[in-house]
């Protein structure tokens, strides 16, 4: 992917575009995956990065949802284990099995999580991961030794998935182009237009880079910009009543030593009615999440005080040695925008995804989930063939090799998740030994994998590389902010800036770095 040449693309285009998506989400963009592939001539439109926003802060898990089978929704735990599936098959290099265990501290609590997950395994299918079993407290202590053994009975353990959220998008970005469709990250949607009969026909867009406004027009208009949902229908009808209720969620980001070892903890009841996870992930240790309802939606929201102390005494009620504020490497926060529906609070909301066409013709998509994002673009985009009367065409995505398909990651070391493309950034640092040196001594990265990601994956800042392309800034915010002059220059070389442009990445960055920082925020109430 080349920005240059995807707005060269669109100056070039002189009739209008089949579909034009807003929003580089999950959503989105696997809503382009799907009409490209099936031949469709699409744009997708971003205000800022691919992934800035929910999909690159979610719990990192591919999963059904334990916690719907509970609220009785069979329909959606079955969806969801089905594509949770698929996405192992047509992405292995991303996606790969975890175990999670269930510790046991009451007697009750065995047969009851034991019976519903044994459930869990029968809707999996021919889709199943791995079967559960109940374990004793010695099993159990064998996968997790450093859980509280006060009162601990045994466990159970399950099978679900994990994933690099953002990776898994920059290859769906990077597929959706193979296929023909037009990307453009950082280009804010600042009107819709519409036709003589006040339909939607199209869009105003600013190209932040340039500065320069972008008329395009398209057939059908698909608003999937998730928590900014509503500020889009509003640029149609500026009356319409709100879709979403947006609530966020935070992880905290720990060392691998207070969970070493290769299996997950979930904890199915907390204070708050969510589900929390501890979880393995880049050689750290991932733990949330929380369930906060929020007036707005932000791209870079803030953690809340008592949501951090929430997870650090949630997360010492289960570990034998209680992790501390000062443990925490990074915070990250994501907002989910969830459906408003008659539930008295967010947890309890369904996650089922929407679709709805309001009286200007625009075609929102909302809802959902990771896991489901594939089910969800092959719905939305089945409404928007026949919203704009597009000729029929099969959906393909069931079985379409996601970019970076590679069935033996292990072979590629520490450059897995890129799967195939592991190769090109070999290539790079083997042609320049400097770029095959670390960026710092706390993480893997090497200085290749920048020069990599401005050149194929349309990285265009600091915050893109260290946060998305790579996720350092997730994993350790202190270390992210060490390595951002040397992602700065190198980035800079690439894309022929200056150093004023330098400084003013730097600045920038720092001011996004200390909000992952847990001793600089934690003080919102």
């Amino acid at each position: 992917m080349n920005r240059t040449h995807m707005i060269e693309k669109v100056a070039s285009r002189s009739k209008p575009w089949d579909m034009m998506v807003v929003g580089g989400g999950a959503s989105g963009v696997g809503i382009a995956v799907d009409a490209a592939s099936r031949g469709y001539e699409v744009l997708l439109l971003e205000q800022s990065d691919f992934g800035k926003g929910t999909s690159s802060r979610s719990t990192k898990l591919v999963h059904g949802g334990v916690r719907y089978l509970e609220q009785g929704n069979i329909s959606l735990v079955m969806e969801a284990l089905k594509e949770r599936g698929l996405l192992r098959q047509n992405a292995p290099h991303l996606v790969h099995d975890l175990a999670f265990c269930v510790p046991n501290y009451d007697w009750w609590e065995a047969p009851f999580y034991g019976m519903g997950l044994k459930v869990y395994d029968m809707l999996a299918g021919k889709f199943g991961f791995g079967q559960s079993k109940l374990l004793n407290k010695n099993e159990i202590l064998e996968k997790i030794p450093t859980l509280r053994t006060d009162g601990l009975r045994g466990g159970v353990v399950y099978y679900d998935g994990q994933f690099d959220d953002s990776r898994l998008l920059i290859n769906l970005a990077s597929t959706a182009a193979e296929y023909g469709a037009t990307l453009l990250n950082y280009a804010k949607v600042v009107s819709l237009t519409k036709d003589s009969e006040g339909y939607v026909n199209g869009a105003v867009a600013l190209d932040i880079e340039s500065g320069k406004e972008l008329k395009l027009e398209a057939k059908v208009v698909i608003n999937a910009t998730g928590a900014f949902t509503d500020e889009v229908r509003r640029l149609a009808e500026p009356s319409v009543e709100p879709m979403i209720s947006p609530s966020q969620g935070i992880h905290l980001v720990f060392d691998r030593s207070i969970m070493p070892g290769d299996t997950a903890i979930m904890v199915p009841h907390t204070s708050d009615g969510r589900v929390m996870f501890a979880i393995p992930w880049h050689n750290h240790v991932v733990v949330g999440t929380t369930d906060t309802p929020i007036e707005n939606a932000s791209l870079d929201p803030l953690p809340f005080e008592q949501e951090i102390e929430f997870i650090l005494e949630t997360a010492s009620e289960y570990l034998a040695t209680p992790p501390k504020r000062e443990d925490v490497l990074s915070v990250f926060v994501g907002i989910r925008p969830l459906v408003k529906s008659g539930a008295g609070t967010t947890s309890a909301m369904s996650r089922d995804h929407v679709i709805h066409i309001d009286n200007s013709g625009l075609l929102t998509i909302c809802g959902g989930k990771w896991t489901t994002y594939r089910h969800m673009a092959e719905d939305c985009v089945d409404h928007a063939v026949t919203l704009a009367r597009l000729p029929d065409k099969d959906c393909i995505t069931k079985n379409l090799r996601i970019h970076g398909y590679h069935e033996n990651r292990e072979v590629l070391g520490e450059l897995a998740i890129y799967g195939a493309d592991a190769l090109k950034i070999q290539e790079i640092a083997h042609d320049n030994k400097e770029l095959a040196e670390k960026l710092h001594p706390a993480l893997p990265y090497i200085g290749a994998e920048v020069v990599f990601a401005v050149r194929e994956e349309m990285a265009r800042t600091v915050d893109d590389f260290l946060s998305r392309r790579v996720r350092a800034l997730f994993l350790n915010a202190e270390a992210s902010m060490a390595m951002a002059p040397r992602v700065a220059a190198l980035m800079a070389s690439e894309l022929k800036r200056d150093q004023n442009w330098i400084d003013d990445q730097l600045s920038t960055f720092r001011i996004l770095a200390q909000k992952y920082v847990v001793s600089a925020v934690g003080v919102t109430s």
